[in-house]
């Protein structure tokens, strides 16, 4: 007698299984693979001091042509190779500055609520402070006094990245710190930093890759805004926010130098918010079918 044998999926072949069924979180992944690897090989496919910031006058404020897919700024750039070498900068900001205030949320918020207490009430009123400020206006005190430079802005927008992931990681810790396996880790004599790191954290990596994925979009959006004051990354760095900047003073003549970026930030952050929800409903077991 033949017996059927079904093969069954492991948790991250279930998640991946879940999460190509949701079209939104495909279509997000398809357009953030591409971007990525458009910034990737940008250096190779463009070069830098000729295509990305060497001027030439005599093609300057040509619309969108053959030659030029999204036309030239006023001084003869082309923007199509600005667009795609600036994905570098707001990929890396974004990407950066949400890592960093990984880190750092992830020892505030497991000390926090691990142990409780008065080491709970000092670390959270800390970040409440933070989190209850804007993070542009924190970016903005912060990169005035480091300078403009890409790292410094980094650091500014880690701030608020750092405050947000804080509060997750603490309420995740604060409800498995109690559960019968964390005991039993204590009782056979393990470390508290070793409980923390391979019976915790693994346990609350759920919430905080969704909201990885969602704060990326909105670091973007900050570091395009800062750098469209004038506060960002220096000129003539390609970054997104520094070109809308660079295109509203010819908003009627030339309205693509600022319609392009800004859809390039938009479709970016829209990309990773698809992602970012199609991870939630993959990630949640209760949507488990």
């Amino acid at each position: 007698m033949n017996k059927k044998q079904v093969k069954r999926r492991t948790r991250a072949q279930e998640i991946w299984h879940r999460l190509l069924q949701n079209k939104g979180a495909v279509i997000g992944m398809i357009f953030l693979t591409v971007l990525v690897l458009a910034a990737a090989l940008s250096p190779v496919i463009f070069d830098y001091e000729t295509d990305v910031i060497g001027q030439n006058i005599s093609e300057r404020l040509m619309h969108p042509c053959k030659a030029h897919p999204f036309g030239t700024d006023e001084v003869g750039r082309d923007l199509f190779a600005r667009v795609i070498y600036g994905a570098r900068y707001s990929l890396a900001i974004g990407v950066g500055a949400v890592l960093l205030g990984l880190c750092v949320g992830l020892v505030t918020g497991s000390l926090a609520g691990f142990y409780g207490g008065i080491i709970d009430s000092i670390l959270m009123r800390a970040i409440d402070i933070f989190y209850s400020i804007p993070n542009i206006m924190t970016a903005v005190v912060i990169v005035s006094v480091l300078g403009t430079s890409t790292f410094n802005l980094i650091i500014a927008l880690a701030f608020s990245c750092a405050s947000s992931f804080g509060r997750i990681v603490r309420a995740q810790v604060m409800t498995i710190r109690d559960q019968e396996y964390v005991e039993s880790s204590y009782a056979m004599g393990l470390p508290t930093w070793k409980i923390i790191l391979k019976h915790i954290l693994p346990n609350c990596l759920s919430p905080i890759i969704v909201q990885v994925t969602l704060l990326i979009g909105s670091t973007i959006i900050s570091a395009s805004s800062l750098s469209f004051l004038g506060i960002g990354i220096p000129a003539p760095s390609p970054e997104w926010g520094a070109l809308l900047s660079a295109g509203r003073s010819h908003i009627r003549d030339a309205s693509y130098m600022c319609v392009i970026p800004g859809l390039a930030v938009m479709f970016t952050v829209l990309a990773l918010n698809l992602l970012g929800d199609g991870l939630r409903d993959a990630l949640d077991p209760k949507l488990k079918k």
